[in-house]
């Protein structure tokens, strides 16, 4: 019960710095914390200086487990570093998406999935961010009244892309307010005072759908264990900082009134509603980014189906989409004796 873990967090960006916060703010029992990353530096986080190493197949010796903070749509230091990492011993949680869809690696978000952790071979998932908030307003509903199918439209916070992201809204900001043309880098189009339907790469598997999309239809399979359910998605990338939000539909096997549904979801773990339309209040991405759950409001029935619903999800996309989760699963191992 009072053993504690040499820990490593890979990655040094906006998620692998949310990792080393969010593991201190939880008190996870950790004997030594070390901070990876492509090169030396160092960095202050969570108000304390830690020197950072450069990664190498030396840098997990004698650590316990290994956070992969991951980089969306890019081959990241997972790739390279982690099976590695489990040949000698060290438990990975791995936020990119190299691995999710392997047979063998489980795709965990606690609330929905954890048992799945038993079937661990040292590597485990942590879901793309869009996906892990949807899941968690969907799975409730499958248990309680079954799914039929589900369309979803998200509008991404650029802070989902990483650091540079963040920094060219910042900039494009200033220089719109300046009457300047600001330079673009990190995205195909202005993300100022814009929005785009373009999230990753055109997908092979699903022409047409861009890989984000792919990730949302083919990742809530896995983690509901529902390989046929029919899901679309639309993922556009809006000017807002931090938080995403999603506009889901939903098609139930048994008809719900809106009230049912809301008290199903006011009952799941990690799940707050906030659903008082005639007030003004339904979750937004400025008052709900920081925040540990899923929020969902405008719980409503859809008129074009039978048995539908319509409901707005919002949650922060670092936290509970990446770095939180990723250190629930850890958490969770630790209650099931898995670590």
């Amino acid at each position: 019960m009072n053993r504690k873990y040499n820990v490593a967090v890979v990655g040094a960006g906006l998620v692998g710095k949310k990792m080393v916060e969010i593991l201190l703010e939880r008190n996870f029992p950790i004997a030594s914390l070390k901070i990876l990353a492509t090169r030396q530096r160092q960095e202050i986080i969570a108000g304390r200086n830690f020197s950072v190493e450069e990664t190498t197949p030396g840098s997990f010796k004698d650590v316990h487990l290994a956070l992969f903070a991951g980089t969306e749509g890019e081959k990241g230091a997972s790739k390279t570093f982690a099976r590695q990492a489990v040949a000698g011993g060290t438990l990975v949680i791995d936020n990119g998406s190299d691995f999710r869809m392997e047979p063998d690696v489980p795709l965990v978000v606690p609330e929905v999935n954890k048992e799945t952790l038993q079937q661990h071979h040292g590597l485990i998932a942590n879901p793309n961010c869009s996906t892990i908030q949807m899941v968690m307003v969907l799975a409730p509903l499958e248990q309680a009244f079954g799914l039929k199918r589900v369309i979803v439209s998200t509008y991404q916070a650029v802070s989902g892309t990483g650091r540079e992201a963040v920094e060219e809204l910042q900039n494009q900001i200033q220089a719109y307010c300046s009457g300047r043309t600001a330079a673009r880098r990190v995205y195909p189009h202005p993300i100022a005072f814009n929005v785009f339907p373009h999230i990753g790469s055109l997908s092979e598997e699903f022409p047409g759908y861009y890989t984000e999309e792919v990730k949302m239809i083919r990742e809530t399979r896995k983690i509901m264990n529902l390989p046929d359910l029919p899901i679309s998605a639309t993922c556009v990338r809006v000017p807002v900082f931090n938080g995403h939000c999603e506009s889901l539909t939903v098609e139930l096997k048994k008809p719900a009134t809106a009230e049912a549904a809301r008290q199903v979801l006011r009952e799941a773990p990690g799940v707050s509603v906030l659903d008082a339309p005639e007030k003004g209040v339904y979750p937004v991405p400025v008052e709900i980014s920081g925040k540990d759950d899923v929020f969902v409001g405008r719980i409503r029935s859809n008129p074009a189906f039978e048995s539908g619903l319509d409901i707005w999800v919002a949650a922060d996309n670092i936290r509970k989409g990446a770095a939180l989760n990723a250190v629930q699963i850890a958490e969770e191992l630790l209650r099931q004796n898995l670590l």
